[in-house]
């Protein structure tokens, strides 16, 4: 794998960002590669997940069992999974030392809608263990996670079934 881990940024509007970092996930376990996995704001339903977690090589961190939109939350409960997610980077943080791969799904997302702090983000990515590959997710990402990125690739929705009123399927967009 070379003696520096790379980060890797897959971000944007378009479907396929967890879809790639999935697939990077599978290529580094076929490889002998140990991959540590969490999920910021998701529960521990999603399709992947059921997947990852029976893969040798891969280490899926559980997350809340139930998780609620962003948006539908109270003040309170934005308060509880920003301290929430503080805690989980945190305890990641401690573990990555044991690890080829960090893969942190839907982190900048957390970040974009201030239930994690940048700073603290950033502050790891910077420290990370040398050898350490980083796969980070989300809709948007900062000039300042951009230009520490070894990688950045922008997923750009040009059309997709939910703006004709579909909902999301199983299997294919969770």
């Amino acid at each position: 794998m070379g003696d520096e881990g790379k980060i890797h940024v897959y971000y944007g509007e378009g479907k396929g960002k967890t879809t790639a970092a999935v697939g990077q996930t599978v290529r580094a376990a076929g490889a002998g590669l140990r991959v540590l996995v969490f999920q910021f704001l998701k529960d521990n339903s999603s399709s992947e997940r059921m997947v990852l977690e029976k893969l040798p090589g891969v280490t899926c961190i559980p997350g809340r069992d139930k998780v609620k939109f962003y948006s539908q939350m109270s003040e309170a409960e934005r308060l509880d999974i920003k301290n929430y997610n503080k805690m989980m980077l945190d305890e990641i943080i401690k573990l990555c030392d044991s690890f080829d791969i960090l893969f942190l799904d839907e982190v900048l997302c957390a970040i974009s809608l201030d239930a994690l702090d940048e700073d603290r983000l950033l502050g790891f990515l910077r420290a990370k263990p040398k050898r350490l590959e980083v796969i980070l997710t989300g809709h948007e990402v900062s000039g300042k996670v951009l230009e520490i990125a070894s990688y950045a690739t922008e997923m750009k929705k040009r059309k997709h079934p939910f703006d004709a009123g579909f909902g999301a399927r199983a299997g294919i967009e969770y």
